[in-house]
């Protein structure tokens, strides 16, 4: 699945793979499991929010 991605000092979304999402999830917030947060995060863009984790946004579509 691609999705976008965006830090809040940014204006451009960025389409990000899941690779990279996982490395964000964990630099944002290292002391949760990164895996499981980027599951909630992938089942909460689907309904088409858009989830803010610390500094970088995430949702579906640009």
């Amino acid at each position: 699945m691609t999705f976008y991605t965006q830090y809040t000092y940014e204006k451009k979304w960025v389409r990000t793979s899941e690779k990279d999402a996982l490395k964000m999830v964990a630099e944002e917030m290292p002391e949760t499991d990164p895996e499981s947060t980027l599951q909630y995060i992938l089942s909460e863009i689907k309904k088409d929010k858009t989830v803010t984790l610390g500094t970088c946004r995430f949702r579906l579509e640009a």
